[in-house]
């Protein structure tokens, strides 16, 4: 596998890159803070300071002209060459080398018996003092830090790596593998060609082992292989495992083994957490390394030798299942941010979710909200419904970004309608003053959108109902599928007081519990209201009083003064005590802008502008 190393000044300053093994074309930036290419230990490196295009064999290498240092290519400043396996480059403090080193995975049948042994349980090693704590210390402290800034799983690798070289200096290879599937017997384990960073085992094979990136002192060209076995071993135990074999002392040894992969020790620590499935580190050495000699009392030195190292690994394995876990566990949370409103999410986050999420009766204000214009545009779009289905997306999105605003409940959308709802899972004492809130920004952005020509919301408009009374709010549904909404008959009071908005000419109506807490609770900077009509809907039997919710006489928008309000409810209450002339009167002296005046006017007139004689001051309304 093609990697280019960049080393700096100190063995800190490093990191390994996999270039594509298919040797497609492929072109990154160079720089100090050019990621995932970034060095940015290294201060005479620009931000970005070349051009690579890796194809082939070749890495081709162009300097940017705006770079303030020169690159240096075989003891020449150049500022375009070719760079072959085996050859580097040097910019600032900083070296380059392209080199090919392989990674083979073996099987237990390749590899010599170990000549020692070690498993370490969790924790036996926890009582080790460390003999240079200090370094380990500082070395493990950038941990966190690692996992949080990496921006992916692969820079995540790499750094991890980068940390374990420095961590065990007496490792020649340090690597991440993973193990998939169930480890079938060791014996019948196949040798396979693996690379870093592979998508997936060779076609053929039912398990294995991955390498998810690996690092190596030095720029020897010799192959990697990691024992399969010792890791099947590790992992399916949940235990540290070192292995030491001797070459001197072993005569059955395989000369070719020994000396190409000059590997005299290995061990293999598990990252057992939920977010790491399988993984493990692995690191391998030889007896140079700890200046010992290969004879059996070296190799049970060795042992001891190595548990400062397996330790280190232990912790840092412990540290990054555990962050890894958590930051899992952010991303499961934050995937499940759009399914739950932010109340929600805070009642979960204090109790238990079955006890907050649980059914219960509640007293809610339920909002309605349906997009009208829907049909025409439909129509008139029906060569453009991806980009009327954007639209139609804009427009839910005001309704539901309102609700959320004011700590409301998204409960359910209905074609091209929202619903929300305030009370639960907290009780809200101010959950009608919310409700109103939502509906009259909803009303506000709709009206200030449709003023702009080609606007998204351009075309539309807004019919809000709000009801207040008890319900059932929670997880409400069937055993195949559950939702978070409510239920109860405010609910349909809710609906059918917004279809109401087409007949009676009003953009928000709401029932009379909703208006009389509104008069009692709100004040009038907030919201207003005003009696519409007292009437009986098709299919109810009950007469109920609906009243408009309006914006503050000052507000943008407002066409009422509060006198134009006081004007119209005293005709409402001549049109109820049957004196109709009365209330013609009075109606035509509120503005022309007010539609809604206009229901009653029509009325009036349709009926000669004479009461009935069984005239109770109910209007029956013809449809829904």
């Amino acid at each position: 596998m093609p990697d280019l190393i960049a080393q700096g000044p100190t063995p800190n300053d490093r990191w390994r890159r996999p270039l594509p093994a298919d040797g497609e074309p492929s072109v990154f930036i160079l720089g100090r803070t050019s990621q995932p290419w970034a060095v940015p230990w290294d201060d005479r490196i620009s931000r970005q300071h070349a051009e690579l295009k890796w194809t082939a064999s070749r890495l081709i290498v162009t300097r940017f002209g705006g770079s303030r240092n020169p690159i240096f290519h075989r003891g020449l400043r150049k500022d375009e060459f070719e760079v072959g396996m085996g050859d580097h480059f040097v910019i600032g403090q900083t070296t380059f080398s392209l080199v090919d080193q392989r990674v083979r995975v073996v099987a237990k049948s390749e590899i010599p018996p170990a000549l020692s042994e070690q498993t370490y349980a969790p924790g036996r090693l926890r009582s080790v003092q460390y003999r240079n704590a200090d370094r380990r210390i500082e070395v493990l402290s950038r941990l966190p830090e690692i996992i949080s800034s990496s921006s992916g799983d692969e820079e995540l690798y790499v750094r991890v790596v980068n940390l374990l070289m420095q961590g065990i200096p007496q490792a020649t290879f340090v690597a991440i593998v993973t193990k998939h599937g169930q480890a079938p017997e060791e014996e019948k384990l196949p040798s396979i060609e693996m690379t870093p960073w592979t998508s997936q085992w060779p076609v053929g094979s039912e398990t294995g082992i991955r390498v998810l990136h690996w690092d190596s002192r030095g720029l020897a060209l010799r192959p990697f292989s990691p024992s399969a076995q010792l890791i099947h071993q590790a992992v399916g135990s949940n235990e540290s495992v070192l292995h030491v074999w001797s070459r001197s002392l072993d005569r059955n040894t395989p000369l070719q083994y020994t000396q190409s992969e000059n590997i005299d020790w290995a061990f293999c620590t598990p990252i057992a957490s939920e977010a790491t499935p399988g993984w493990a580190i692995y690191a391998a050495g030889d007896f140079s390394s700890m200046n010992a000699s290969a004879s059996r009392d070296a190799t049970l030195m060795i042992s001891d030798d190595l548990q400062d190292d397996i330790k280190f690994a232990e912790l840092t394995a412990t540290t990054v299942g555990t962050l890894r876990q958590t930051r899992m566990l952010q991303r499961r949370q934050d995937s499940l941010r759009p399914f739950f409103a932010p109340i929600v999410r805070k009642a979960l986050l204090a109790r238990d979710p079955e006890e907050i999420l649980a059914p219960r009766e509640a007293r809610v204000s339920v909002l309605f909200c349906d997009l009208r214009g829907f049909s025409r545009q439909s129509e008139e779009s029906s060569d453009k419904l991806l980009e009327l289905l954007r639209r139609v997306s804009d427009a839910l999105g005001v309704m539901t970004h309102q609700i959320l605003q004011r700590n409301g409940v998204v409960g359910d959308f209905h074609g091209d309608a929202a619903m929300g709802f305030w009370g639960w899972p907290l009780e809200q004492s101010d959950s009608v003053e919310q409700a109103a809130s939502a509906a009259l920004a909803i009303r506000a952005e709709f009206e200030q959108s449709a003023a702009i020509a080609h606007h998204p919301l351009a075309g539309f408009r807004a019919g809000l109902g709000i009801a207040t009374g008890k319900a059932v709010a929670g997880r409400i549904g069937t055993v195949d599928q559950v939702k978070v909404t409510v239920f109860g008959p405010v609910v349909n009071l809710a609906a059918r007081l917004e279809s109401m908005t087409k007949q009676l000419h009003a953009r928000i109506l709401v029932d009379e519990v909703t208006a009389d807490r509104i008069r009692r609770e709100v004040s009038p900077s907030v919201a207003r209201v005003r009696r519409v009509a007292k009437v009986l809907p098709i299919g109810m039997n009950t007469p109920l009083m609906v009243s408009e919710l309006l914006p503050p006489a000052m507000a943008a928008g407002s066409d009422l003064s509060d006198q134009d309000v006081a004007l119209y409810e005293k005709a409402l209450d001549s049109f109820q005590d049957g004196n109709w002339n009365e209330a013609f009167r009075l109606l035509h002296q509120v503005p022309a802008e007010d539609r809604v005046k206009d229901f009653l006017t029509v009325f009036i007139a349709q009926n000669g502008r004479v009461a009935p004689p069984d005239w109770n001051g109910v209007i029956r309304l013809p449809e829904k």
